[in-house]
């Protein structure tokens, strides 16, 4: 596939390296030379220098012959006048645009082929909310991912000592879990992923992907010691828009306060919640965290637009005695060096925005995609399409099928019901199958398995 990426920045650069990596045509636009140079060094990708949002910018992209036109500069303007001039000029078939300002996408009637011509739009604060109540949902998991209108979810969780399944080999975990249906996706050990058979052991320090239906959730996260403590006082470290959005979607169900150091910015927040306590401050003010009995917090979020701020305030509210913390981190070298340790957990908001366009990207048998472990791994929801005849999956068991290394199909929705596959499980047309990737360069493999082959008459 041809594809325009629009925007250098850290969503633009980590784009363009996966879809390069899996052999697309890929052209990068941006108005920083040295940036571009950086990338071509290191990169199998052309690239252009100028205004994303200008013509004869945009047609020396090749965005005249191009598949895709995926706009993610830091202008919200400059990426819808993209859009418009890539379908007015140049029929581009598909447009993908980051719209961060939700004075733009609260309103829906502007996007649409007779508006402004953009095939999807992508709020990053609105997914990375989202993604944190996922997170507050379901207290002690690492990761929480949602499949097939929220009737599968993969959960990502490190054992502690006394879970039931702790200890024990794969084979033995339905003798420890009554009436569960659930499967192990992936184990990562020392940050690696290690080969999962029957015999192998869960283990303190592991970090452990699993997939079930959303009800079963809490029932094994108990089995791996994660005793269900649900969330009570939440305190948000900066009101912007993803500090207000998520102050929105938690003040009816939990005690909310928010912090934010701009008094103006305060006012606006007064005015736009109802239920939550708004703190004129520093995030990371020890003062005024200690008067505001951080050490009752059961969870604090920094959310600025700041990563320092957001580390520095997340570690003091920890220090200060807050149960868990949460920080928003933009820059991607920051997250594996702080997470895990005192920060429970370390959000970024490039990789949900890239797991929302590979979904695009992929066509029309995937239906989610998300990026995960740094672009290390992938979880996929894939439409199993065709019969027997035209397809290399449909009417097989899964024994029967050659799974590319590293690949796990954890479950499978019929006609939604969630269904945990065995071995002679039978795949159907129309089936949704979530399959868990654990070294990305086998996505092409999974792919491919879900192809329709083309028959004539």
């Amino acid at each position: 596939m041809k594809i325009v990426i629009l925007g250098a920045g850290q969503v633009g650069s980590t784009l363009a390296e996966n879809l390069a990596g899996e052999h697309h045509d890929v052209t990068l636009v941006d108005m920083n030379e040295n940036v571009l140079k950086d990338i071509q060094d290191r990169l199998d990708v052309r690239t252009v220098v100028g205004s994303a949002s200008y013509p004869e910018v945009l047609r020396q992209a090749g965005t005249d012959s191009a598949d895709m036109l995926i706009a993610v500069t830091d202008n919200d303007e400059v990426n819808m006048i993209a859009c418009q001039v890539a379908y007015s000029l140049f029929n581009t078939p598909s447009k993908i645009a980051r719209v961060r300002s939700p004075h733009y996408f609260i309103r829906k009637e502007l996007f649409g082929q007779d508006s402004l011509p953009i095939d999807v739009f992508i709020s990053p604060e609105t997914l990375v909310t989202n993604y944190i109540k996922e997170l507050i949902d379901h207290p002690g998991a690492l990761q929480v991912l949602n499949f097939s209108d929220h009737r599968v979810k993969l959960v990502a969780i490190k054992p502690l000592y006394g879970g039931p399944i702790v200890g024990k080999s794969l084979k033995k975990l339905k003798d420890y879990i009554h009436g569960v249906e659930m499967r192990v996706a992936a184990i990562f050990r020392d940050g690696r992923s290690i080969p999962l058979n029957g015999s192998t052991v869960i283990e303190v320090g592991d970090e452990v992907f699993f997939i079930t239906a959303s009800e079963n959730i809490r029932a094994v996260m108990a089995a791996l010691g994660r005793t269900y403590r649900p969330y009570k006082q939440i305190m948000i470290g900066g009101g912007g828009n993803v500090g207000s959005s998520l102050a929105a979607e938690l003040e009816n169900d939990y005690q909310v306060k928010i912090i934010d150091h701009n008094r103006a910015n305060c006012e606006r927040l007064a005015k736009r919640l109802h239920n939550s306590t708004i703190l004129c401050g520093d995030v990371a003010d020890k003062e005024l965290l200690f008067n505001e009995n951080i050490e009752q917090t059961d969870l604090y979020c920094a959310v600025t637009s700041d990563d320092e701020a957001n580390i520095m305030a997340a570690l003091q509210a920890k220090r200060m005695g807050a149960r868990e913390v949460m920080a928003l981190i933009m820059r991607p070298a920051y997250v594996d060096l702080i997470e895990g340790g005192e920060i429970n957990i370390a959000i970024s908001p490039q990789q949900a925005t890239i797991s929302s366009i590979l979904a695009h990207v992929r066509g029309g048998d995937v239906a989610s995609v998300h990026s995960l472990r740094r672009g290390a791994a992938e979880a996929i929801e894939a439409i199993a399409n065709g019969d027997e005849k035209t397809s290399k999956i449909v009417g097989r068991t899964l024994e029967e099928l050659e799974m590319p290394r590293a690949t796990t199909i954890g479950a499978i929705v019929r006609a939604g019901d969630v269904i945990i596959p065995h071995h002679d499980t039978r795949i159907e047309s129309g089936d949704h199958i979530i399959l868990f990737v654990s070294e990305k360069s086998h996505v092409r493999e999974v792919e491919k398995m879900f192809s329709v082959k083309v028959t004539y008459i």
